[in-house]
């Protein structure tokens, strides 16, 4: 069986130092340690720890030790991120958000996992993301939070 490329958002890596958070953030990284999973970050991940806390960009580099691959924002993924903002999704406010998801698509990842409850991991939120790409030529993406991803403790 294939292993699953599972793209971390920037809330998983800073969940690993949150206590309300921290037992699934850190599992998930304990599996990608253990080969179960493959980390994929971005080069949004990487700007948008740039002021987090040295601990969080430790961890962050220690994914990046583990060999997950770095993706790009290219043309592909601000034309997918436009059809986002055009379907009005999310605002422009959350950006971001929304380009996490692009970013993810394009790479056809099998999961992206956050803990952004409130604009990504959300039933109705990706069901519209869903949406748009499928009619516009791409997969629909798995999204949860490490809780539902992890297996560490499991094996």
């Amino acid at each position: 069986m294939k292993k699953q490329r599972i793209y971390i958002d920037t809330s998983v890596i800073g969940g690993c130092f949150d206590h309300e958070f921290s037992q699934w953030s850190n599992g998930l990284v304990k599996d990608f340690e253990a080969g179960i999973f493959i980390p994929i970050l971005s080069e949004l991940v990487a700007e948008e720890l740039k002021l987090a806390p040295i601990s969080v960009r430790e961890k962050y580099f220690e994914l990046l030790g583990l060999g997950a691959p770095m993706l790009l924002i290219n043309d592909e993924v601000r034309e997918l991120l436009a059809i986002y903002q055009q379907r009005q999704i999310l605002t422009d406010k959350c950006r971001n958000d929304m380009l996490h998801i692009a970013i993810a698509t394009v790479a056809e990842v099998n999961i992206l996992v956050s803990w952004n409850f409130k604009h990504i991991v959300r039933f109705d939120k990706i069901r519209l993301f869903n949406s748009a790409n499928v009619e516009t030529g791409y997969k629909s993406l798995e999204i949860y939070s490490p809780r539902e991803v992890t297996v560490y403790g499991n094996y």
